[in-house]
């Protein structure tokens, strides 16, 4: 489900955090026309079964768009119980695999939730560089969730990481939407059926 509400970049960008090279260099100001083609993520989900958000960007304007990016807002939760914490978060989604390829270890190695090479200085926001007019590009999470109820999860889309760069549609409004989920609290059963073999819905039955 897509939405025109407005949400500023600024604050969403802001709440992330990080170090390293600036990644804001040289970012030209002003708007570029995109897109978003494809949206997805199951509406039913369950914990500890993996689902897939994606997201497919298209620049429909005439300027290359300079590092095509999207934030992910509230794959988290505030733990209020407890305004002590120095860290209240705690996550609804765990990111297992994000946007981007994924970088070859230099030796024989098993991945642990690899991250892919979109991944930025902002936690909830992940880049895959420039994107010409007329072409698309993919953003593909694998998720894990943790947490059982209902949940919106929002997405904007940026044509750079410093906020001088900005992505809109042809009408001039964000290019964002957002995503309702209902996550239970346990995977649906299933169990192998022992006369075919196949994967099938239920508990498996007491055999006489």
């Amino acid at each position: 489900m897509l939405t025109a509400a407005a949400v500023p970049l600024a604050s969403l960008l802001a709440s992330g955090c990080g170090g390293g090279a600036r990644q804001d260099a040289h970012e030209p100001a002003g708007a570029f026309t995109a897109q978003v083609v494809h949206a997805s993520f199951p509406a039913k989900q369950s914990i500890a079964r993996p689902a897939h958000l994606e997201l497919r960007v298209r620049n429909t304007g005439a300027q290359t768009m300079p590092n095509v990016a999207v934030t992910l807002n509230s794959f988290n939760y505030t733990e209020r119980p407890y305004p002590e914490l120095a860290d209240n978060k705690r996550p609804i989604w765990v990111v297992e695999q994000s946007p981007g390829a994924i970088a070859k270890p230099p030796v024989p190695s098993q991945a642990v939730s690899p991250a892919g090479g979109g991944q930025t200085a902002y936690v909830n926001t992940w880049a895959l560089g420039p994107l010409a007019p007329g072409h698309t590009q993919t953003f593909r999470w694998r998720v894990m969730p943790v947490k059982a109820g209902r949940y919106t999860v929002h997405f904007i889309v940026a044509a750079g990481l410093a906020g001088k760069a900005k992505a809109q549609l042809s009408s001039g409004a964000p290019v964002q939407g957002q995503f309702t989920a209902d996550i239970a609290p346990a995977p649906a059963a299933k169990h192998v059926d022992p006369y075919t073999g196949r994967i099938v819905p239920g508990a498996l039955p007491l055999l006489p």
